[in-house]
């Protein structure tokens, strides 16, 4: 198994109306020939940076891990996105939010802000 880097490069619109977000990868040589040779005829390199690059429907965070499994697949490793999703659902209320929160502040990469508290209205 291979692991690579990724990084959010930005997102367009697919013509199929799809968000498709463009991450930059990197990683040693093994693993880039690795990558090269799972994505075959999807493989793409950026012509004005020569930066590879991978495409996917899902936001994976700012970086991202990238496995090239021994079956030839690439996917995102998105474990420690699911703990934490896992975690929020366990303990759901207040606590639940707050690991949401912090979970989806480390995935963008971006600090969470604190919950807005609305004005209470006498009536």
């Amino acid at each position: 198994m291979n692991k690579l880097t990724a990084e959010c490069i930005g997102n367009y619109i697919s013509r199929n109306g799809n968000v498709t977000f463009r991450y930059k990868v990197s990683g040693s040589p093994e693993a880039m020939q690795a990558y090269e040779d799972a994505q075959g005829e999807y493989y793409t390199v950026d012509d004005a940076t020569g930066n590879v690059l991978w495409f996917t429907t899902r936001f994976c965070g700012d970086k991202a891990t990238l496995v090239v499994s021994d079956k030839g697949k690439v996917y995102a490793d998105m474990t420690e996105f699911h703990k934490q999703a896992s975690l929020a659902k366990q303990f759901g209320g207040n606590l639940g939010q707050e690991l949401a929160r912090a979970a989806a502040s480390k995935l963008t990469g971006k600090p969470a802000e604190a919950p807005v508290e609305s004005e209470k209205i006498d009536a």
